[in-house]
């Protein structure tokens, strides 16, 4: 079903459905299934630990537990907005999409998967601070600078990618709505236009260059900068202290920008069956938003450290409200056993 518009003599056709053609005969699909609901559920906690942890504690009211804050939110959204979508065509096998919800469901994981990548940026700005100007961290790196920046970025990527996804509402589908994706990937839906796509080629190539390719070049300056700081520190004991800082988000990095990068370079240069393109796309997607916290606790004392400390306070409440309880329970009982006395 599909609605059909005359536009200048020419016949628009906008499909009332897109088809997800990234399943397509994959074989254990319901191993798969299983396989992503454990990650979505690690993902979850995970990222709801490093949040509540970071609102409860006040040792991490800090700049950077503010970025770290928005990269486990942007992390939790970004799995949100595409497991359990993907999860439901694995388990159901309807790979059918409404065009309204495809778009939306483009715009969001869009938005997420932006908002990581900047927000490994205002990490990297911080430590870079932190290592090449230690004396001045405090003043430079303040939380109004750092809420600031991360709100300059939301606002910056929900006007872009908002964009990127009203310019496909301009796409006529007069040939097919097979999306040869795992989601409602923005490349493989303009590609089937019948009309002129070369805007929505455009900011393919823009969103490509300004929301992947220039933060991993800015984060690759700001370790050159971080390096270059570390060479001149005579102490060995205070150079690998001041790495140490860098390890957490210097993994963190490398998880999300190599599979990307990776995924890109072998598309261009070799062959890919089919279903290991898609597998390895949809890892790509959603591994680092699980293993972020898990990284970020393992790696990060002040974070263990809070945790201790949060874990001792629910402890020590939940035992002074088991024994107001117990107290209540007990001066109930002597009280029934006086009146049954008189």
């Amino acid at each position: 079903m599909t609605s059909v518009m005359s536009l200048e003599n020419a016949t628009f056709v906008r499909p009332s459905t897109f088809y997800i053609n990234g399943f397509y005969n994959m074989p254990h699909a319901k191993y798969y299934y299983i396989f992503m609901c454990f990650v979505y559920a690690v993902t979850i906690l995970g990222n709801s630990l490093i949040m509540g942890t970071i609102y409860l504690a006040r040792a991490l009211h800090t700049a950077k537990y503010i970025a770290v804050f928005n990269l486990a939110l942007s992390d939790l959204c970004g799995s949100t907005a595409l497991i359990p979508m993907y999860a439901d065509m694995l388990l159901v096998e309807n790979q059918y999409i409404s065009y309204g919800d495809c778009l939306a469901s483009m715009f969001f994981i869009f938005t997420f998967m932006t908002m990581q990548s900047f927000t490994l940026l205002a990490l990297a700005f911080d430590r870079v601070i932190a290592i090449c100007f230690p004396l001045r961290y405090h003043a430079i790196v303040t939380k109004t600078t750092m809420i600031k920046m991360l709100g300059v970025m939301w606002l910056f990527t929900l006007s872009f990618i908002s964009v990127v996804v009203v310019l496909i509402t301009r796409l006529s589908f007069c040939r097919s709505t097979t999306v040869d994706s795992y989601f409602c990937d923005h490349g493989p839906i303009f590609r089937l236009a019948c009309n002129d796509n070369s805007p929505n080629r455009i900011m393919a190539y823009v969103y490509t260059s300004v929301m992947l390719g220039i933060p991993l070049l800015l984060i690759a300056c700001s370790y050159g900068c971080i390096g270059f700081a570390l060479y001149k520190i005579s102490n060995g004991g205070e150079r690998m202290k001041a790495m140490k800082t860098c390890t957490s988000h210097l993994i963190l990095v490398t998880m999300f920008y190599l599979p990307i990068t990776s995924t890109y370079i072998t598309a261009l240069t070799t062959y890919i069956h089919p279903n290991a393109r898609i597998i390895n796309s949809v890892l790509t997607q959603t591994i680092p938003p699980m293993l972020n916290p898990i990284i970020y606790t393992l790696k990060t004392e002040e974070v263990l450290q809070s945790i201790k400390v949060l874990y001792k306070q629910i402890k020590m409440n939940l035992y002074i409200k088991s024994c107001i309880v117990m107290w209540i329970s007990v001066y109930c009982e002597k009280k029934k056993l006086r009146q049954g006395s008189t």
